[in-house]
């Protein structure tokens, strides 16, 4: 990008030819700014078909390809590019030199094609459109992103190269935005998400580093790049009943939107049965797509996506924490507890398990968790009943190697594809240091592996973790609490596949939020890495396959709504307890509301709500609380807490 007009116009392919080797080492504002938007709007490339149309050196296709795709094709027009990606790919792509208008695809071939930063090269805009959409299926999606032409032209930028002999403008085609989208409508798709970033931080600091300070300074407020996403409109839903509707938010207008740790923008979603239908930046005054009676206006908030606790035992929300600490491993604790606490325990067991575990689902959603793993054996009876919150339920498990003789069998019986959970590694003594090997030399430890703990790992144990592809959950107060000490910052960095979990208050500090906090005052972890730790991470290493974790279009319909204080969506995460959270909706439908948003939302919404204080503080519940309280206060008569905080039935005086 250059601001300079007196240079020379060269054609893509020759511009390439003598950048090629310098492409994907030389910082790129551009592409910084596309990867940290794009990557969490794009569907899970886990067995589909992708094709890149104008691939360059592979690096989407490098990207995706650690997802497990079924193929990847990649077309680029110059040579000199396409032999970069080749050293990147290897075998792990199929490589094309072709332009996108004349590529030979075949029909209904793709479920995800890619034209980043391509259609300003393209002459015919509409053959380039109608050959990506003769290749999507029903179901793919194609992205189109490219530098904003709004922008380009107010701030005179250049599209270009650095080669020895100076700056080399590439010769582009400019068309608006709504250019574009019109000529990808009149092939037969629909628009789903558009987004128009524009710089932030991240490339505030390249432009330092470039000694262009005043450049940054100069596109402040201006879109840098466009994002726009569509489907075949064969693929639109189908019309949806009132039956079907029912009490479901149809559309959340004017919210500050989390795509990621640092990105958000302005905009609104769009719901349908279940899933985010729509995805559009900008304010919105009027009612969303005729659906103004189910929607609601959250001007002033912040829309983050469902926060995922990796790891709970839901029956025990309401146990007090048992326990001296100074343990070497779990097992001295149980035994521990169950000699010194033994009436404790069993007056809480008294209380029917099914009404225990509709208070570990509260617990989680108090906090905003709509997505929770629970290291018992699934409940359907009680899960699949309108829970509280989503519960994971397609998984393996084991408690421990100590508790379960068989674990190791119990893994290989797991269907592919499923996360087997386990706890290993729980203590600080040379015997829960040695679990990990021991696992790997039963043939178990592999990328669907999750380790739950995990502390007692050593040098050599977290290399074996990290070269299986076994993912970790991170539990530290917990950790804090039975042996005085967790993972460092470091520890955590160096592992891949990681996310945290609350454990249950029987050992931790409180919920998933006090969780958060706590490794914020007990490690240098930066705010971005605990983001993800409870969103994408979180939903990968569990598997998880309704797009948990992240907001895009075909995701699940969750998210939790907070006040917007300015601040990046993970400096706000970080801040937060549940006093804070004002709304959390699951697949479309209000789990949870303050009472400002109880005044906001459509009537519809509010019909399963029922009045929940905690402290003083007072939430609406999607929950059986008069049950609820009526069957455990008879074995807790001083009182019933949720993870350590007083909750009482109604709206206190």
């Amino acid at each position: 990008m250059a601001s300079s007009s007196s240079t020379t116009v060269v054609s893509p392919r020759e511009a390439y030819r003598t950048g090629a080797r310098r492409y994907d080492t030389a910082p790129n504002l551009m592409l910084s700014l596309e990867r940290r938007y794009l990557e969490p709007l794009l569907p899970s490339a886990s067995g589909l078909d992708v094709v890149d149309l104008g691939c360059g050196t592979g690096r989407w296709l490098e990207i995706l390809r650690a997802a497990g795709p079924r193929n990847l094709l990649g077309v680029d027009t110059s040579l000199d590019m396409l032999r970069q990606a080749k050293r990147k790919l290897r075998n792990a792509a199929t490589l094309l030199r072709a332009d996108g208008v004349v590529a030979p695809l075949a029909p209904a071939s793709a479920d995800l094609v890619l034209g980043n930063f391509v259609m300003s090269y393209i002459e015919d805009g509409p053959a380039f459109v109608a050959n990506a959409r003769a290749a999507l299926r029903k179901s793919g999606s194609l992205f189109l992103t490219d530098v904003h032409p709004g922008t380009s032209s107010t701030l005179q930028w250049r599209r270009g190269v650095q080669g020895e002999d100076g700056f080399r403008e590439i010769h582009t085609f400019e068309r608006s935005i709504d250019t574009v989208i019109a000529l990808c409508q009149h092939a037969g798709l629909r628009l789903c998400a558009r987004l128009e970033p524009c710089f932030g931080e991240v490339e505030r600091d390249v432009f330092v580093a470039a000694g262009k300070l005043n450049c940054f300074e100069q596109s402040i407020g201006y879109p840098a790049i466009y994002i726009l996403q569509f489907r075949p409109k064969s693929a639109a839903r189908a019309p949806i009943l009132q039956a079907d509707v029912g009490d479901t938010i149809s559309a959340i207008q004017n919210a500050c939107i989390s795509i990621g740790p640092r990105e958000r923008i302005l905009g609104t979603v769009k719901i349908s049965r279940s899933r985010i239908d729509t995805l559009d930046a900008g304010s919105d005054d009027g009612p969303a797509g005729g659906c103004a009676g189910s929607s609601i206006d959250l001007r002033g908030f912040l829309l983050l996506p469902g926060f995922v606790n990796a790891h709970d035992h839901l029956e025990f929300a309401l146990f007090p924490r048992l326990g001296n600490g100074s343990y070497t491993n779990w097992g001295e604790w149980a035994e521990d507890i169950h000699r010194q606490d033994a009436d404790v325990i069993a007056r809480h067991r008294q209380i029917p398990k099914d009404v225990r575990l509709w208070w570990g689902g509260i617990r989680n959603l108090l906090c905003g968790v709509t997505s929770v793993s629970h290291h018992n054996p699934y409940d359907d009876k009680v899960f699949d009943k309108g829970f509280a919150v989503r519960v994971v339920r397609d998984y393996g498990w084991a408690h421990s190697m100590a508790m379960d003789a068989d674990a190791s069998a119990k893994k290989r019986k797991t269907p592919s594809g499923q996360p087997f959970l386990i706890h290993l590694a729980e203590g600080i003594d040379p015997q829960s240091a040695q679990e990990i090997f021991e696992f790997h030399h039963a043939g178990a430890l592999d990328e669907s592996t999750v380790v739950i703990h995990g502390l007692a790992l050593n040098k050599k144990g977290r290399e074996l973790l990290r070269v299986s592809g076994a993912g970790l959950i991170w539990c530290p107060s917990s950790n804090m609490f039975l042996f005085g000490r967790t993972l460092s910052a470091r520890d955590i960095e160096s592992l891949p596949n990681i996310a945290l979990g609350s454990d249950s208050p029987l050992t931790a500090e409180g919920d998933l939020l006090d969780e958060l906090r706590f490794v914020l005052a007990v490690s240098q972890l930066s705010v971005e890495a605990l983001y993800s730790l409870v969103t994408r991470q979180a939903a990968q290493i569990l598997k998880l396959r309704e797009g948990q974790g992240v907001i895009r279009v075909g995701g699940a319909a969750d998210f939790v709504v907070v006040r917007d204080n300015g601040q990046s969506p993970a400096q706000t995460l970080a801040s937060l307890s549940y006093r804070d959270i004002e709304l959390v909706v699951i697949a479309g439908r209000v789990h949870l509301a303050s009472d400002e948003m109880l005044r906001r939302l459509p009537d519809c919404t509010q019909k399963r709500l029922q009045p929940l204080a905690v402290e003083n503080s007072v939430r609406w519940v999607h929950a059986p609380l008069d049950r609820l309280f009526r069957e455990s206060a008879v074995h807790l008569p001083a009182g019933i807490f949720l993870g350590g905080k007083r909750v009482s039935v109604g709206i206190p005086d």
